[in-house]
Parts: C-alpha cells; structure tokens; sequence
C-alpha cells in the first residue's frame, strides 16, 4: 500500500531524523516554515505533522508535560473545548542520550476544536492531537512531535475542499496507517545525529 511505504525522514538538515509515511510530504516545498518547524502533511486527508524546537521550560515539570504542552497549544490556537484523552508518564528514550544522559520523553493526547489558518470559530474542526515532548534539558530545548487528525470537518472549513465535510474515513477503512500508529513510529524512531543543532553549548 503506497499509504504505508516508509523510511527515515531527514529533520533540520539531517541533524535530526525519524520515521513515517512517504504521503506525508514537506509542507516547505510549498510554503515558507519558520526555522524552528519541520511541517508535514498529507493533504489527502488533512492530516500532519509537525516538529517544532522551543527553548526548555524551566517551569514546567517532566511529569505531565506533554499534557501541558497540549494545553498551551489549544490556548494559542484558539482551540475550542480541549479534552485531555490520554497521557503518558515519563520514559527515557534510550536512543537520545546527550553525554550518556538520556532525555526524557512524555506523550499526551487529546480532542479540540481548531480553525484552519486564518478562519474564524464558525469554522472550526474536530480535531485529535497526539503531542510528545522531548525534554532535552542538557541543551536547554524542549522538542515536540504534534500529530493532527480531523475527527469532522466542518462544511465551512476550508478543509471541506480537500477532504470533504463531516466524519473523516478511518484511516484503516482507506488501507493505510492510522494516524496514531504514525506518531508512534515517527516518536520512536525519534533519533539526533549532531547535537550541534542546539547550539555552541551543545558542541
């Protein structure tokens, strides 16, 4: 199944890297994505991806910080009714070791209502947002993995075009992957390759 074929997908240069479906493609090659963001999507079905460098939060505390980052998220896009559905504690990611200490890493998911860019709340989507936080103290960055599926799409929504308005076809009725085994596997395989990406402090 073309929806399914797999492979390593290079992050900020290559200085990251991780896996998930070829139909997901780089939203760069079609508009401007600031630095700090690796944006992909699969059009066919308004799903994405997205993978984002923030400066670590001193305040907030490992346990649950996915969740907060959740939070944080529907604040800044102006999500309507965000419902916590599952969290993670925290695990070491064997695979990130930063001068042999490992990060940690938290997931959370949860369901919201979101526009589309600049659309307004008429317009909003129902939408499952998976989250993971690697915490990567040791470089003073917080790295999130966020997964975005419509649950429905509203007629108003300029999502309807794409994808057409109301319950979204199950990923398995269409014979590819599901959304949440996606960000399972683009979360661990989650993989830096030159910690120089952080930083001379990094180095």
């Amino acid at each position: 199944m073309s929806g399914n074929s797999l492979s390593e997908r290079p992050l900020f240069g290559g200085a990251i890297a991780t896996a998930f479906p070829h139909r997901f493609q780089d939203v760069s090659n079609i508009r401007q994505v600031p630095d700090h963001q690796e944006v992909f999507v699969d059009p066919a079905r308004d799903e994405s991806l997205i993978f984002e460098l923030l400066d670590f939060k001193d305040d907030v505390g490992d346990n649950g910080s996915a969740a907060w980052f959740l939070q944080d998220l529907a604040t800044e896009q102006d999500a309507e009714g965000c419902t916590l559905l599952e969290q993670s504690g925290v695990v070491e990611a064997p695979g990130l070791h930063y001068r042999n200490i490992p990060a940690v890493v938290t997931t959370a998911a949860g369901q919201m209502a979101i526009s589309k860019g600049r659309q307004g709340r008429e317009a909003q989507n129902i939408v499952k947002v998976y989250l993971a936080n690697f915490r990567l103290k040791e470089v003073g960055t917080d790295v999130l993995a966020t997964a975005y599926e419509p649950i429905i799409i509203n007629p108003l929504s300029e999502s309807a075009n794409a994808v057409g308005a109301g319950l979204a076809v199950p990923a398995a009725q269409s014979g590819i992957m599901p959304l949440s085994e996606v960000f399972k596997l683009a979360v661990s395989s989650f993989t830096v390759n030159d910690w120089s990406l952080f930083g001379p402090a990094a180095v």
